[in-house]
């Protein structure tokens, strides 16, 4: 078939007879669920419906709370913000981040739910970047941010495996003692262990998964409950002085100031992941306004149990030096275990933190695999036509198509993300700080990208003034420009300093390596672009359908 066929297929222009001589058999697309709303966004995009949307607010609400996982992520990255800027630093570091993560909340938002040329697409950032950038830069910068979003999601659920790998290792330390030696490869098998159970969720029980989200849900909001009661019922109380007023600067930086905002890693990472059910917007019913709902919701619900948690951890968990060089490589643990006093309950509030990060890992699998495939539908990927299955346009087909029929999920992306997984995994193997230094990349790609969203979209803005924007269902209104400036000059403060150490005084092992990864990515992007990309990526905005303004 030629390539200018193919493409009108793309389009939506294809008829049936083209199908029979193929021998393929067509979907009813109307088994797929979705609204006239969803209909009309995705033929305004020059698509077709080919994911079960079976997505409504309460999954998709517990999709991006679990997939988060901010109160729980607050207490397992807690020692870099403990290191620099102690309690006090923490609890207004995390304030601070949580009102400009509200910003970015609120702008992904709203361009989630831009319809008529534009609709919600599960290529979120790329696909906005290619409509609101500059007409002679679309191209090439939908290309570079569609590059690092897929890294950096790719990386990122690495990490969050190996957070939950190593926290089992914690365990073991803590109930083992000297009888359990620490092993890297240990933390590698977990990752393939916790990765591949992940992956069960997201193929064989694909359609389960909404159901399993909105329970997921449930189980993260009582599982806060179950860790704060007992830390406030048994532990020993730190005085307010102490929690709201005491900075630390164990990182020897020249300033106290500089301390803290080097600290500010610890809740950035916490609060990352605004644009992660945008990545599932092809799967939700009535996208376009359940989406941008489910976003603010989900950064009001997390980022309050997020900020309790952390001001219930200052106050409860006793000196920070005896807390901050614990055996088991979290914090939080050993002071779980000064709480209670007791292992069972140390493994049981553990356990509970273990499981929710793990039901992250489903949610963020899922969130991967559709980033992954939607770049790959457009040919921004090596071997794109095998990770798109074929666009898959044919989601009923018998042959020549690698997905089982029915299921409607995009498979090729899904174990490609597993494999990726494995292969980032055994790095660790080899050293923790190179596995560490690339699941950094996790936390500057998708700042990187939201950044360049937003400045995008503040110069259409200023260019074309917030009247030639497309209709919003979810809209800031008048103060939609300064709502993305505050954003824009929020990420770029933070962005800087997620590159510097977390001390002052720089070894191999201590190094932040986030600045040279990132820039390796940035530069193989380029020159990948240059080489190839060029050539075949097929930019969303060159698929939409225009209409006169």
């Amino acid at each position: 078939m030629s390539r200018s066929g193919s493409k009108d297929m793309v389009i939506g222009a294809t008829n049936s007879q083209d199908h029979l001589e193929e021998g393929f058999e067509l979907k009813d697309m109307s088994k797929l669920g979705g609204t006239q709303a969803d209909e009309h966004d995705m033929r305004m995009l020059g698509r077709t419906q080919v994911l079960n949307r079976n997505f409504r607010f309460i999954s998709t609400l517990g999709f991006a709370c679990t997939l988060m996982s901010t109160w729980e992520i607050s207490l397992m990255t807690n020692i870099f913000g403990l290191a620099n800027g102690g309690p006090a630093g923490l609890v207004w570091g995390y304030l601070f981040v949580w009102l400009g993560y509200m910003m970015v909340f609120a702008s992904i938002a709203e361009m989630a739910s831009i319809r008529r040329k534009r609709a919600p697409t599960s290529g979120g950032q790329y696909h906005w970047i290619s409509e609101f950038a500059p007409r002679g830069s679309q191209r090439f910068i939908s290309y570079i941010v569609g590059w690092i979003s897929v890294l950096g999601w790719q990386v990122g659920l690495a990490s969050l495996a190996f957070l939950a790998g190593t926290m089992i290792q914690g365990l073991l330390v803590l109930n083992l003692g000297d009888s359990y030696v620490f092993e890297a490869w240990h933390g590698t098998l977990l990752v393939i262990a916790i990765t591949a159970f992940c992956i069960v969720f997201n193929t064989v029980l694909a359609k389960r998964l909404p159901m399993v989200e909105g329970m997921v849900l449930i189980v993260h909001i009582l599982g806060f409950f179950a860790v704060l009661v007992p830390l406030w019922t048994l532990a020993p109380r730190n005085s307010a002085r102490v929690v709201f007023t005491e900075f630390l600067n164990l990182g020897e930086w020249s300033t106290m100031g500089l301390a803290f905002m080097v600290g500010l890693l610890s809740p950035v990472y916490t609060l990352i992941g605004a644009d992660s059910a945008v990545h599932m917007s092809e799967e939700i019913k009535d996208a376009s306004i359940v989406l941008p709902r489910a976003i603010m919701w989900a950064a009001g619900v997390n980022g309050t149990m997020g900020w309790i948690m952390v001001i219930t951890f200052c106050f409860t968990m006793g000196d920070v030096l005896d807390i901050i060089d614990s055996p088991t490589g979290y914090p939080f643990i050993q002071a779980f275990f000064n709480v209670t006093q007791s292992h069972a309950g140390t493994s049981i509030m553990t356990a509970i933190l273990i499981v929710n990060v793990t039901s992250a890992c489903i949610s963020t699998v899922a969130t991967v695999s559709r980033q992954t495939w939607s770049f790959a539908r457009d040919k921004g990927l090596p071997f794109s036509s095998f990770i798109s299955n074929k666009e898959m346009k044919y989601t009923n087909c018998l042959r020549n198509i690698k997905i089982k029929p029915g299921w409607n999920i995009p498979l090729n992306a899904v174990v490609l993300t597993f494999v990726i997984s494995v292969l980032l995994s055994l790095i660790n193997i080899g050293s923790t700080v190179a596995f560490n230094a690339i699941g950094s990349l996790a936390i500057s790609a998708l700042l990187g990208t939201y950044i360049i969203s937003f400045v995008c979209l503040v110069l259409r803005r200023l260019r074309k003034g917030s009247s030639s924007l497309p209709h919003r269902r979810w809209s800031l209104g008048p103060w939609g420009l300064w709502v993305n400036l505050a954003a824009v000059m929020y990420l770029l403060v933070v962005w800087v300093f997620i590159f510097f150490p977390a001390h002052a005084s720089v070894t191999l092992e201590t190094m932040n390596w986030n600045a040279v990864i990132f820039g390796g990515t940035m530069i193989f992007a380029v020159v990948y672009y240059l080489v190839w990309g060029r050539k075949f990526y097929t930019s969303p905005v060159e698929l939409v359908r225009r209409h006169e303004d």
